[in-house]
């Protein structure tokens, strides 16, 4: 296995493990709250690593403003949009139109990047995503729902899509995969504080601490170390090859819900997700 396949799947991972250890986080706190002291975590964990690989010409480059650039809108605005999608839509058709991700990143990549799609790297990336949507169906939708709902978890996926080809444009010109989460990190937390502020919810003085505190912010770091993973594939790697197998963490979340949270159980639907997605990571790997 290539180190940028084996790295975006360390990336899926680790993201699996935090979207566990935040779902028991979410027993003693609310998601708004959790949000913000997962994104805190994650942009902490970066500057106390800063010392040993921030340099200040990074700053003064169009990478520091592509990184900022996608801190404006992931994690903060395209998990809201997720989340809008949800209420509106329902779990069902939110989490099926936001799998669509990965196609939206080979798009991004073949216009912005230049990148080329072969043959096996479009059977691999639609077996992935045919299997991811199996995976997160969950048998029924909201009978009733405007049509403009459905740009929400669209949105979700398109804005993730950018971000990986904007992170790649950046790491061209700063190779610091380091340098890309703090700065995108930052200024996400920067902008879940505006956000708070101008709803005026008091959600600092709100947080008291808490076992959902603790899982959060263990969380949160685990999601930083995973975007220092993702981030080092796509410097190593395409984007086309490396945001597919990025997708597969639903899975890796399945499988540690069963075996270590024992709160999952095998259905066919999930051995059929399985069964496409496992052959296509190796489809994408050997093509890369």
């Amino acid at each position: 296995m290539t180190p940028p396949v084996a790295l975006a799947l360390c990336s899926a991972f680790l993201f699996a493990v935090a979207v566990q250890l935040h779902n028991l986080g979410l027993r003693h706190i609310d998601s708004r709250r959790g949000t913000l002291i997962s994104i805190c975590s994650s942009a902490a964990l970066y500057w106390m690593l800063s010392p040993w690989f921030l340099e200040s010409w990074y700053w003064f480059t169009t990478g520091a403003a592509l990184f900022a650039a996608i801190g404006l809108f992931r994690p903060f605005l395209s998990a809201n949009f997720a989340m809008a999608g949800i209420r509106f839509l329902g779990p069902t058709l939110s989490t099926t139109l936001a799998s669509t991700a990965p196609l939206f990143s080979a798009l991004f990549a073949i216009v912005l990047l230049g990148e080329t799609m072969t043959a096996s790297l479009i059977g691999g990336t639609l077996a992935i995503v045919t299997g991811v949507v199996i995976l997160t169906y969950r048998g029924s939708t909201k009978s009733m729902w405007p049509v403009w709902a459905l740009s929400l978890p669209l949105g979700a996926a398109i804005l993730r899509a950018l971000a990986h080809a904007v992170t790649k444009l950046g790491l061209d010109v700063v190779p610091e995969p380091l340098f890309a989460g703090l700065v995108g990190y930052s200024v996400s937390l920067l902008m879940g504080l505006i956000a708070a502020s101008i709803q005026n919810a008091r959600i600092i003085p709100a947080i008291r601490w808490s076992p959902g505190v603790t899982w959060f912010l263990i969380g949160g770091i685990i999601n930083g170390i995973s975007l220092w993973s993702l981030n080092t594939a796509l410097k190593m790697g395409q984007v086309i090859t490396v945001v597919p197998v990025v997708s597969v963490s639903p899975v890796i979340s399945f499988l540690l819900g069963y075996f270590i949270f024992r709160k999952e159980r095998f259905t066919p639907r999930i051995v059929i997700a399985i069964v496409l997605i496992v052959p296509a990571i190796v489809i994408i790997a050997r093509s890369n």
